[in-house]
């Protein structure tokens, strides 16, 4: 899913479309006097996941902790991996191309 930023006047807030989630989300950024700037940022139609187990409805996964083999494993959390669940590293060549902060999710036995 990619994302747009705008920065508004006074105003904003959440727009529910017919769907029921948000479109748009606005909040106030800056301190102190004056401080009456509004970023809003907008989930763009593309989506997040760009090829993983695209023919399930819902991609869900679960892993019991105990059932580890390392004392942490890595979980992908940026939809690139090749090796999805699981980290293989794609997150770094994914911020480095689009300014993005994302990593993985580690799990500790």
């Amino acid at each position: 899913m990619g994302f747009s930023a705008v920065s508004l006047g006074l105003g904003g807030g959440i727009s529910l479309p017919s769907s029921g989630r948000p479109a748009t989300h606005s909040t106030s950024v800056g301190r102190g006097r004056g401080a009456s700037r509004l970023v809003m940022v907008r989930a763009e139609a593309q989506g997040i996941n760009p090829e993983i187990r695209k023919n399930e409805e819902k991609v869900v996964d679960s892993v019991q902790v105990s059932d580890l083999s390392k004392p942490v494993t890595a979980y992908c959390r940026c939809w690139r991996s090749g090796t999805f669940p699981l980290c293989d590293g794609t997150h770094v060549k994914h911020n480095k191309a689009t300014g993005d902060n994302v990593g993985p999710l580690l799990l500790k036995k």
